[in-house]
């Protein structure tokens, strides 16, 4: 019979003690997804868009120069056609009335939308729309009362959770499926301030809109664009997350429009060469190549070869960080500005403008 001191009886019960609490910590994969789509599907709509496309048809095989004399003689046989083109994409509903939140660019210059819940179509008006975060919002036009989903809180969720999507991929209204969150704060170069939660969850063409949910049937993404070679879903797919979207569902709800804060300074990124240059001690912040004149920058002492590395309590970690910060915050806020200039961190004070209505925030 083998005998055991107590040191080594105390050694084998800290070790199993060790591996039943890491196990006991350890998220087991769910055993079915039916109790939480079964829940969550009378909130998930369909949406079909249709508008008109102009088109010049040419009766000839060939075309006329630009400038050529016959260009105008012929120019009585070409005659504009129409057709129309429809859409599909997916949505989610946030307020009993038929508030529905979806991509912009499922319904960018639709003339007709009709939103399907529950097998049952209602035609819908726009809100509000913004197409530089690709959100929108639509309104049900019913007084009937929709059962809705609830935002989570996207900062919270990890990389390895759990996630369910549900939309309408190609047309098949009501499909769920499943994945994990892949990655996080995926920049893509798709919208000004790309911030991307990455899933395997397969999303395919008229996901787009949808809802992206965690295991408490939280929303915490609106499903938005796929990287694939040959346009169906290939595990990789990305979502918008859902507490910067709030903020612009909110003023979309409430102004039919965004209000962001504005700076009014043109960006580049900090090199290693521009960071040795500087005196820092790795490539972090904004690079400040241009202030426009007027701005709140120009009016705050922000100067062309500044490094922005904090943002009212913010770091800036790269060049494509402080757009977002920045459109995030209100518009006539008072804010502190931390910049490296000179080899040294000076702070500034500044009072931010807006951005949707500088001269040039379309540039």
């Amino acid at each position: 019979m083998m005998k055991f001191s107590s040191k080594k009886l105390f050694v084998f019960f800290i070790f199993f003690y060790f591996i039943f609490n890491i196990e006991g910590r350890a998220k087991n994969p769910p055993a079915s997804f039916a109790d939480l789509a079964e829940k969550l599907m009378p909130s998930v709509v369909n949406i079909s868009t249709t508008q008109t496309i102009k088109t010049q048809s040419n009766p000839f095989p060939f075309q006329f120069p630009p400038g050529s004399p016959f260009e105008d003689m012929f120019k009585e046989f070409q005659k504009p056609t129409e057709r129309k083109a429809t859409s599909l994409g997916s949505g989610f509903i946030v307020k009993k009335n038929g508030t529905v939140i979806t991509n912009n660019h499922v319904i960018a210059n639709a003339e007709d939308i009709i939103v399907r819940v529950n097998n049952k179509e209602y035609e819908a008006k726009v809100l509000g729309a913004d197409p530089y975060s690709d959100i929108a919002v639509l309104k049900i036009e019913s007084s009937e009362k929709f059962k809705t989903v609830e935002f989570g809180n996207s900062d919270k969720s990890r990389v390895g959770d759990w996630v369910v999507a549900i939309g309408n991929p190609f047309g098949l209204g009501g499909t769920v499926t499943s994945g994990i969150i892949s990655a996080r704060n995926r920049d893509i170069n798709l919208t000004r301030y790309d911030d991307f939660i990455q899933t395997d969850a397969s999303i395919n063409q008229g996901n787009s809109g949808g809802p992206l949910f965690n295991m408490d049937g939280d929303v915490i993404g609106i499903n938005t664009a796929i990287i694939s070679p040959s346009g169906a879903s290939s595990g990789i797919g990305f979502a918008i997350p859902a507490n910067y979207a709030s903020t612009v569902i909110d003023q979309l709800i409430k102004y039919g429009e965004t209000k962001r804060g504005w700076l009014g300074v043109r960006i580049q990124q900090v090199t290693k060469e521009m960071a040795q240059v500087a005196g820092l001690n790795e490539p972090k912040g904004a690079f400040i190549g241009g202030v426009s004149e007027g701005s709140p920058a120009e009016k705050g002492g922000v100067k062309i070869a500044d490094i922005i590395l904090e943002f009212d309590g913010q770091k800036i970690k790269t060049m494509r960080n402080l757009p977002r910060v920045v459109a995030n915050t209100e518009p006539n806020s008072k804010v502190t500005v931390k910049i490296w200039r000179d080899k040294k961190l000076i702070t500034k004070r500044l009072t931010l403008g807006r951005m949707e209505s500088a001269k040039d925030f379309k540039k």
